[in-house]
């Protein structure tokens, strides 16, 4: 069996910044064991898999190194880079998912990628594992959690850069992720993504956490329209904006490699 395969550094204009994620395009789902060992061979944080429907609505599906997931932005971001820029596809697209509705996807006046989101809202937790605390170095300010993730919110952009992390604590969260965040310097608000459940140890650049933090510093900033940066090694920035029950994120994205991929199956 042959496939194409295209890596795209989503949430940048530079290579190797960003996040990079491997879009596969189908024509039919390809067996799940298939599609886990291919994104264990390229290891990278997201292989998506996408599948034509009709018009420009296509099925994608997620997978980490580790497992299927629910809901991935940087991988949707890549996967309509692949779409918009290599494969023809000129107006709005509709990603259908299983997990979290339909994604509605454009391409804005700046040429940057649009992303809509349905809200995934944290909410305080009453008590927090005591796992938590003993994996951050940080003490945290307070501490939420949506579908996805603890929320931890620290006091500082300079703890968010500097908070040290025990991986073997926290994937005791499963299925929950760790985000730090905090308000920004030079941007409204920064963060940091941790999931070694489901991925890997840090995250470059998480798309779909930004639509809990989104709704998060929204309320703490009194504004809609948010710049946002995750503050990993590779780094990425993030356009986000709050749109009644919807996150609009956006960003860039740079072709890294187009390939086919040879597997049996």
């Amino acid at each position: 069996m042959e496939m194409d395969i295209y890596y795209v550094d989503a949430f940048t204009d530079q290579q190797f910044k960003g996040n990079s994620a491997a879009v596969v395009p189908v024509s039919d789902w390809p067996a799940v064991e298939l599609m886990q060992n291919i994104a264990i061979e390229n290891n990278l944080s997201e292989t998506a898999f996408i599948k034509p429907l009709e018009d420009n609505r296509y099925a994608i599906r997620w997978f980490s190194p580790i497992t299927e997931i629910d809901f991935c932005g940087h991988a949707t971001l890549a996967s309509s880079y692949v779409l918009f820029h290599h494969l023809g596809v000129t107006e709005t697209i509709e990603f259908v998912t299983s997990k979290v509705g339909t994604l509605v996807v454009r391409l804005n006046v700046a040429q940057q990628i649009e992303m809509s989101f349905p809200v995934q809202n944290p909410e305080p937790v009453a008590d927090v594992p005591q796992a938590l605390f003993d994996g951050l170095s940080c003490r945290p300010i307070s501490v939420l959690k949506n579908r996805q993730a603890y929320v931890v919110v620290l006091a500082n952009e300079r703890d968010v850069r500097e908070v040290q992390y025990d991986s073997a604590l926290l994937k005791t969260l499963a299925p929950y992720d760790v985000v730090v965040t905090a308000a920004g310097d030079d941007y409204d608000f920064v963060s940091r993504y941790f999931w070694p459940a489901n991925g890997g140890d840090e995250d470059p650049v998480t798309g779909s956490i930004h639509a809990g933090l989104t709704t998060y510093w929204a309320k703490q900033l009194n504004k809609s329209v948010f710049r946002a940066y995750q503050a990993s090694r590779r780094g990425g920035v993030l356009h986000c904006k709050l749109c009644d029950d919807r996150v609009v994120v956006s960003g860039n994205g740079v072709l890294y490699m187009k390939g086919r991929l040879f597997v049996a199956g």
